[in-house]
């Protein structure tokens, strides 16, 4: 296992915690086989040296399953249990970013996150974004990815 791969692993648990947090989304291989079925973009990397310096997890779903997390009616483990394969999807949730400390202020998040959604755009007639704030890093990257690709940005308001 590389020195990259390793420090991401520490560095997405240690924030998120999202094993003592039900609201959150545990990813595990399962997960990860169901969301490469919902769109092969909806993971995405940059890798260099002895592996990946930045993680991007994005869900595309209905613009309905959208309405309901930002107002609060279903959790992020919910948004993805309501996001079937097979379904057109209007909107898409920029779940996470995750970058090693030496690689950040780079503005590779955000080109990754931007082919991202570019590749299921192709697929899909996408016309919101939307995210749950974690860190003012994570808000101005999802603003930043919004004025990108010129669509509407939405925030759950609620905390985590």
């Amino acid at each position: 296992m590389s020195d990259h791969f390793q420090r991401m692993i520490q560095l997405v648990t240690s924030f998120f915690d999202t094993r003592n947090d039900p609201e959150q989304l545990d990813v595990d291989q399962a997960i990860i086989e169901q969301l490469r079925k919902i769109h092969p973009a909806t993971m995405s990397e940059y890798v260099e040296g002895d592996g990946p310096v930045v993680w991007i997890l994005m869900i595309p779903t209905t613009y309905e399953v959208m309405r309901q997390f930002i107002k609060g009616d279903i959790s992020e483990k919910g948004l993805y249990e309501e996001t079937k394969p097979g379904q057109i999807y209007e909107a898409i949730y920029l779940c996470s970013a995750s970058v090693l400390e030496e690689y950040r202020k780079k503005g590779l998040a955000k080109k990754v996150s931007v082919e991202a959604i570019n590749k299921i755009r192709k697929d899909h007639p996408i016309k919101a974004l939307y995210y749950w704030p974690f860190s003012e890093e994570g808000k101005a990257l999802a603003e930043s990815i919004a004025k990108a690709t010129e669509l509407p940005l939405y925030e759950k308001k609620e905390g985590h």
